[in-house]
C-alpha cells in the first residue's frame, strides 16, 4: 500500500515529451549524415542491367560467343561462324566437320554451359529470313535432318513437324511462315499455329502482300489464285497473275495481260480506263495510264486525273505525288497541300508523320497536320519501339517524340545510366541527376548502348566505357571506314552490320 502511495506520489512521467524528445534526436542525426555524406560522396552512377543476351564474335580467323557483358560463353576456337538464333536464348549452333568439295559439315547445338544439346536430332540448323533491310533468324523453330528428309523442332527440342520433307525454308520476308517442299512442289507452315497450313501443292507460294495477314499467292501450272491467311481457297489456281495489291474486299488479277480488279467472290468491279492498278485504299483506286498516276473509284469515276509520275497513298483523302520530278502533297479535291519542292518523300505510317528529303540532303519532318514540325534536320535514329527522334540540327543532337515534342535523353533513354553532353566541342558524360561523370575530353561519342557502353572517340581513335563511365577499353582502335559505332565491352561491332558480330 505504502508503496502504491509513495510511487503515485512521485511526478509522472510525460510520455509525449518523450516521444517528440527523441523523434527530435533521430531527424538531427540523420540530417548531419545527409550532409556528411553530400559532402564527402562523389557523383556515382548505377550499372545497366539486362537480360543476359548473346553475340557471335571473330577474332585471329576464329568464331565464339559472348554475353552482354563481354564474357566468352563460346571460346573462340570454331573456324566457322557459330550461329546465335535467338540473342535472348543460349541455344548456339555450331558447325564442324566442313568439307567444301563435296559440301557437306555437320553440326552441334551447345548452351551457355558448354553442354552439347537437341543430341536427338542430326545437322540442327537455324531457318534464316530477310527483307529488304533485314536479316533474322525464324524465332522458336529449328530445321533438322534424318535419313536425308527434313522436319522441324523448338529451341526445347519439342517436334513440330516430322522428318519428310526435301528441304525446308523461310518464305522470305514474311515471319512465321515456313516453307515445305516435297517431290517439287511446294506448301506452308504457319509456326504460331504449329501446323501444315498449305500442303505441298504447289510450284510456287508467296504473301499476296507485304503481310501475310492479307493471304498468299499460289501457282500450280502457270496459273495463280489465293489463300487466306487461315488456310480457306479464295480463288483456286485460274489467274494468269495476281498483283500484290489488294484490300479487305478487293483484288487485282491479270487476265491476257490486263489488269482487272475483282471483289472477293470473283465478279469484275473496274475493267476499263487504265492500263495498271497499283494501289487500292477504300473505294479509291490509284491506277496508271500513259505512265501517269491518277485515283479513279471503283464505280469508274475519275477523282484525280493521270498527270502524276507518281502517287502514293497517305491517309484520308490524301496523297504523296510526284510531278515536274519533285514531291508534294495533295487532295482528292485536286487541292496541293505540300508544295512539289522535295526530291522524295515517305509516310512513316508506325510513326504518323512525313519524311521529306531535299536537295541540300536536309530532311523536313512533317505532322499529321501537313505542317513542318522540324527542318533542316538530319535523322540520326529513328526509334519505333520507344517513340523517339534523334535528328541532327546545327551540329547538335536534340531528341524529340512523334508528336514533334522535344525531349531531354534522360526522358527517352529511360534505360540508361550515363548521358552524352557537349561543351567546348568536346564530349564527355553525365548521369540522370545531371552530375558529371565523365569529364568532356573526347573527340566524339556515342550515347550509351542498351547493354551500358559508351563509344568514345579521341585522336582518331575509338574505345569504350562502361555504364559507370569507368575505361574498358582506350581508344584504340581506327573505325573510320565504320557507318556505325558500337561496343561491347572491348569488342566491337563488325563493319558489315547485317551479321551482327562483334570482333576485336
Amino acid at each position: 500500500m505504502g508503496r502504491g502511495r509513495r510511487y503515485d506520489d512521485e511526478p509522472k512521467l510525460n510520455i509525449k515529451k518523450v516521444i517528440a524528445t527523441v523523434v527530435a534526436i533521430i531527424v538531427l542525426i540523420m540530417f548531419i549524415i545527409s550532409i556528411k555524406n553530400l559532402l564527402s560522396s562523389s557523383p556515382t552512377t548505377k550499372e545497366v542491367s539486362i537480360a543476359e543476351t548473346y553475340f557471335p564474335v571473330y577474332t585471329n580467323t576464329k568464331w565464339g560467343v559472348i554475353d552482354n557483358n563481354g564474357k566468352l560463353i563460346i571460346d573462340t576456337t570454331y573456324d566457322e561462324m557459330i550461329i546465335v538464333p535467338d540473342p535472348k536464348t543460349d541455344l548456339f549452333i555450331c558447325i564442324t566437320d566442313v568439307d567444301y568439295e563435296n559440301e557437306t559439315y555437320h553440326t552441334k547445338v551447345v548452351n551457355k554451359n558448354g553442354e552439347t544439346i537437341l543430341t536427338n536430332y542430326q545437322n540442327v540448323q537455324a531457318i534464316e529470313n530477310s527483307d529488304d533491310t533485314d536479316i533474322w533468324y525464324e524465332n522458336n523453330i529449328l530445321k533438322f535432318e534424318q535419313n536425308g528428309k527434313y522436319g522441324l523442332i523448338d529451341f526445347k527440342g519439342k517436334l513440330i513437324l516430322d522428318a519428310e520433307y526435301d528441304d525446308i525454308y523461310a518464305l522470305q520476308g514474311s515471319q512465321k511462315n515456313i516453307m515445305i517442299e516435297k517431290d517439287g512442289l511446294k506448301g506452308l507452315v504457319n509456326t504460331s499455329m504449329g501446323e501444315v497450313i498449305i500442303k505441298p501443292e504447289y510450284n510456287h507460294i508467296s504473301t499476296l502482300t507485304h503481310t501475310y495477314e492479307n493471304g498468299y499467292k499460289i501457282e500450280q501450272n502457270g496459273k495463280y489464285g489465293i489463300i487466306s491467311a487461315d488456310a480457306k481457297m479464295i480463288f483456286e489456281p485460274k489467274y494468269d497473275d495476281i498483283k500484290k495489291v489488294a484490300s479487305n474486299e478487293y483484288y487485282v488479277v491479270v487476265q491476257n495481260g490486263k489488269d482487272r480488279l475483282i471483289n472477293s467472290n470473283g465478279e469484275d468491279v473496274l475493267t476499263t480506263g487504265f492500263d495498271t492498278i497499283e494501289q487500292i485504299n477504300g473505294e479509291n483506286i490509284i491506277i496508271k495510264q500513259n505512265d501517269l498516276y491518277g485515283v479513279m473509284k471503283t464505280d469508274g469515276t475519275t477523282v484525280i486525273a493521270n498527270e502524276y509520275e507518281d502517287l502514293k497513298y497517305v491517309y484520308g483523302d490524301y496523297y504523296i505525288a510526284k510531278k515536274s520530278g519533285n514531291y508534294g502533297i495533295i487532295c482528292v479535291t485536286g487541292d496541293t497541300i505540300i508544295d512539289f519542292t522535295y526530291t522524295s518523300m515517305e509516310y512513316i505510317k508506325t510513326a504518323d508523320f512525313i519524311q521529306a528529303e531535299k536537295e541540300n540532303y536536309k530532311t523536313d519532318l512533317i505532322n499529321r497536320e501537313f505542317k513542318v514540325a522540324l527542318a533542316d534536320v538530319i535523322i540520326s535514329e529513328l526509334n519505333l519501339e520507344n517513340g523517339y527522334i534523334r535528328v541532327r540540327q546545327n551540329d547538335e543532337y536534340e531528341y524529340y517524340n512523334f508528336q514533334f515534342e522535344k525531349k531531354t535523353s534522360q526522358e527517352v533513354l529511360t534505360t540508361s545510366t550515363l548521358f552524352l553532353v557537349k561543351e567546348n566541342g568536346k564530349y564527355g558524360y553525365e548521369n540522370k541527376r545531371g552530375e558529371r561523370i565523365v569529364d568532356c575530353i573526347y573527340d566524339d561519342a556515342k550515347e550509351q548502348n542498351q547493354y551500358g557502353y559508351c563509344a568514345v572517340k579521341k585522336d582518331g581513335l575509338w574505345g569504350a566505357l562502361k555504364s559507370d563511365g569507368t575505361v574498358v577499353m582506350s581508344p584504340s582502335v581506327n573505325l573510320d571506314e565504320y557507318l556505325y559505332i558500337d561496343f561491347i565491352n572491348n569488342w566491337y561491332l563488325n563493319k558489315d552490320l547485317n551479321l551482327n558480330v562483334y570482333t576485336k
